[in-house]
């Protein structure tokens, strides 16, 4: 092979490298601006720590909600509604559990701040600040106010009460909710509020896989450990 020749393919082997090493960079960087460009979309409050941690103002509402079926609803007469990204992940956790003949209704969804101020205050009048105060969040302090959370029961005849958890829908719940997104959000012995085995926010998949598998509870994991979903909370 003469001099020439050697030299030739050499510099063509020096530009592939460098062209290989731009694609990858442009991928890298292609990669960096759908991430940002997700989380611009996506709403951070979603994944916040509220229940007397944030606080969320009278002005923030869900971007878009979303009415639920009337076969899932508590109260037939009553809608509910939810966060519309959130909609088909809670169709596909309903419509499993009752094709495992599993009973579940949404008894509450989202409230505004004005209607859990109401909510808030007749508990007050009726088993006064102290006791309200451990079961009841202020307004601003709700996750109701999300869009994302859910309160669950067993039948249409069924109060908020801790024995739902022993029920056999708190414990399909328990083993299947995190596969639609959902997590239980005060379990016993937190430190926010008396346990609640019927209230379920939703964080995401990967979150929830995650809390379910390590038996992590979402208050006690940092705030910035949370953030880190964000990105990829309705994939």
């Amino acid at each position: 092979m003469s001099d020439g020749l050697y030299a030739a393919q050499q510099g063509l082997a020096a530009v592939q490298e460098r062209l290989g090493g731009f694609e990858n960079t442009v991928g890298d960087i292609s990669g960096t601006v759908d991430v940002l460009e997700k989380l611009r979309n996506t709403d951070r409050e979603l994944l916040q720590k509220y229940s007397k941690v944030f606080f969320l103002n009278e002005h923030y509402a869900p971007s878009r909600l979303a009415q639920m079926e009337e076969q899932y609803i508590y109260d037939e007469d009553r809608p509910e509604k939810i966060l519309a990204e959130v909609r088909p992940y809670l169709e596909d956790l309903l419509g499993e559990a009752q094709d495992n003949g599993v009973d579940l209704y949404v008894r509450s969804a989202y409230r505004s701040f004005e209607e859990q101020k109401a909510l808030k205050s007749g508990y007050t009048v009726t088993y006064g600040a102290g006791t309200a105060n451990a079961f009841s969040a202020d307004q601003g302090y709700s996750e109701h106010q999300l869009g994302t959370t859910l309160d669950l029961s067993a039948s249409r005849n069924e109060s908020l009460v801790d024995s739902f958890d022993k029920t056999e829908t708190f414990a399909w719940l328990t083993k299947n909710a995190y596969k639609y997104g959902f997590i239980l959000s005060y379990p016993k012995s937190n430190g926010y509020y008396v346990y609640e085995p019927w209230h379920w926010r939703f964080v995401g998949v990967k979150l929830a896989t995650y809390l379910h598998k390590k038996e992590k509870n979402f208050y006690d994991l940092e705030q910035r450990e949370i953030d880190e979903y964000l990105v990829d909370l309705f994939d």
